[in-house]
């Protein structure tokens, strides 16, 4: 059974080079996705923020879905090994994978409670707008590992 994927973004990603980096990755997808992003008005010191920001993105998972959150603090994976987890969630039945992406302050603890997993995409600091195309990029890269298909050749950068 094929799920449904989410991603869950803090900010809103106007049309652009980052936009545009994620509609070409995820218009490749055979799996169905959706992006979602929620904004934040008000001016909060970064910590109740950071909480405001997790608690919008966490009323947008629905029962049963499974959650990986994007944090530094993660656990990185190579390609394969990505590819592998979500080969197995799809296996075990997931209906819904929700990805959950943090604005400036990156996400509260509540959103790396809740996660299924929590994925670092690296040491290195990512503007949460491009890192959505980032993990786009990396779906499709997971899905041609998945089909066997030629995108996909181990080495590179």
């Amino acid at each position: 059974m094929a799920f449904t994927l989410r991603i869950l973004a803090v900010g809103r990603a106007r049309s652009g080079p980052e936009r545009a980096l994620f509609e070409a990755y995820a218009a490749r997808l055979a799996w169905p996705i959706q992006l979602e992003e929620v904004e934040l008005k008000a001016n909060l010191p970064p910590p109740a923020r950071k909480a405001k920001e997790t608690e919008k993105l966490l009323a947008r998972v629905p029962e049963g879905a499974r959650v990986l959150a994007l944090d530094a603090g993660g656990t990185p994976l190579s390609s394969e090994a990505f590819a592998e987890k979500l080969s197995r969630w799809q296996d075990d039945g997931a209906g819904m994978l929700c990805l959950l992406i943090g604005g400036a302050e990156g996400l509260d603890r509540a959103a790396l409670e809740r996660a299924d997993f929590v994925l670092s995409l690296g040491p290195m600091i990512w503007p949460h707008l491009l890192v959505r195309g980032m993990l786009a990029e990396q779906l499709y890269r997971a899905q041609a590992i998945l089909a066997g298909h030629p995108y996909h050749r181990g080495g590179g950068a």
